[in-house]
């Protein structure tokens, strides 16, 4: 990774994501409402996908700066093919 992120607010997203989830496990547990599951999922999804994007945005970032620096079209194969996969999430 690189150094065009915020690590310590990265780890703090995804401790809160992981709450999140045992939350979703406990409300199974204890059998509650599929509209108040189904709400937390989404609230998750749109945790992950926000953690993602910062992750990506940095890496772009990294990437590119690379590239200009070194002219490697490489790094540029690597970041179309990881911004494809991402594109699937």
């Amino acid at each position: 990774m690189s150094s065009n992120y915020d690590k310590d607010n990265l780890i703090r997203r995804l401790k809160r994501i992981e709450g999140q989830v045992r939350g979703l496990q406990k409300m199974l547990e204890e059998e509650r409402r599929c509209a108040d599951i189904l709400t937390q999922l989404s609230a998750v999804k749109g945790a992950l996908n926000k953690t993602a994007e910062e992750i990506m945005k940095g890496y772009t970032k990294s990437c590119i700066l690379e590239y200009e620096e070194s002219g490697n079209e490489k790094m540029l194969d690597e970041l179309i093919q990881v911004l494809s996969k991402f594109r699937e999430i």
